[in-house]
Parts: C-alpha cells; structure tokens; sequence
C-alpha cells in the first residue's frame, strides 16, 4: 500500500514503499506492462455515495480541509453491490488523508474502512507522515476503476490515480511543489470484503507508480 508515498521525501518513500507492499502481501517485484492492463474499465461520472450506501450505522462523517479536492471519474454501474463498493472506496481513500491531516494514525475513520493486514499497512503509511510532521494538500484525481464483486460478499477494485496537482506539506505550511512525471500516475489493486456492518472493507491494497495503464 503506497498512497501518495511518493510526495515525502525519496528516501522516505522508498522504504514506506517497499514496507507496505510487503505488509499487504502483493509483492515487490517489477511488473511488466501487461500486469497493469484494466481491460474494460469503466468511464464516466462519479460514483458518488448514494443515500443507501451511506446509512450504515457507525459510519463516520468525513470533514475535509478546504486545501484537499477530489475528482472521482467514478461512473455508477447500475448494480447495487458494485456501487456499494465504489462508494465505499472513495469514502475510505479520503478517511486516509484525513488521518494524515490529524497526523493520528490510528484514526478511527480510516479504521472503519480497512481490516486486517490492509489497516497494518495503512497504520504504518500514515505514521511515516506523523515521524516527518507532513501533511497533504492540493487536488487528487481517481479515474479508469475495475470492479468486480463475488459470491460470498468479497470484491477487487483497481483504479488509477494522478497525483501530478497534489503535494507534500511539511507542517505547519511549507508545500514542496513537484513536478508530473510518469510516477505521478499510480495504479491500485484492492482487495474487500462486505462486513458484518455492512461496509464493503479492505483487505489488501497493493499499488505501482508509473503504471503504463493510467498515462494520460
């Protein structure tokens, strides 16, 4: 699992990397241009959460800071559970800034969207920003996202992400502006399940910069 690991600083990045792939079971090794493919993925409008998806008992309210803003290429499939999932994930990508916003990294609301060896991970990313006092700003992109949901409440999701608007903050309000390479495109590879309060959870999430499969 390496959100955004990538904005800290090389070296800093580098371990969290490795850590995380590590600790969320995907392998470090280098993938070939075949790996990444999303075969018919889908495009269009937001996903964003339905009514629905959102009254689960628990669930936490998400107040971003003003400096953070998202587009979510997300399109609504027309199948319950698949939206679910996509709702969900959105909802769990902004629970992560979040904790790095309140430098917590055991923060509740990310909590409540990840589970098991995908929360160790996330634990982990996030207390890399806490140890370097960082934080996160600028505008984020999430678009090309695969879904697919199996018997027995378990589901993969892969996306895409451009991170080329979006930067480091070393606090209290130092921003350290980069420039877009192809590293600013990361794909991601998330594995979830439904839980026992409905949330459609993550269990792993693996991820690679630069992917050939989400260059503009």
């Amino acid at each position: 699992m390496t959100r955004r690991s990538r904005l800290l600083t090389t070296a800093a990045a580098g371990v969290t990397a490795v850590a995380l792939l590590a600790g969320c079971g995907g392998g470090g090794g280098t993938k070939s241009k075949s790996d990444d493919k999303i075969a018919g993925a889908d495009t269009g409008g937001s996903a964003s959460p339905s009514a629905s998806a959102l009254v689960v008992a628990g669930r936490p309210k998400l107040d971003m800071p003003s400096d953070l803003s998202y587009t979510f290429d997300w399109p609504k499939t027309g199948d319950a559970d698949k939206d679910a999932v996509l709702s969900d994930s959105e909802q769990s990508i902004k629970a992560v800034d979040l904790a790095i916003v309140h430098q917590n990294a055991l923060d509740k609301a990310y909590l409540f969207y990840y589970e098991g060896e995908a929360a160790a991970g996330t634990q982990n990313f996030i207390q890399n920003y806490v140890d370097h006092k960082a934080s996160i700003t600028g505008a984020y992109r999430f678009y090309a996202p695969q879904v697919a949901v199996a018997k027995g409440g378990t589901a993969s999701l892969s996306y895409c992400e451009d991170q080329g608007k979006a930067y480091v903050k070393y606090l209290p309000n130092k921003v350290k502006k980069t420039k877009v390479t192809a590293k600013s495109y990361v794909i991601y590879h998330t594995s979830l399940k439904k839980n026992d309060k409905g949330v459609w959870a993550i269990q792993k999430i693996i991820s690679q910069s630069g992917s050939a499969a989400c260059q503009p």
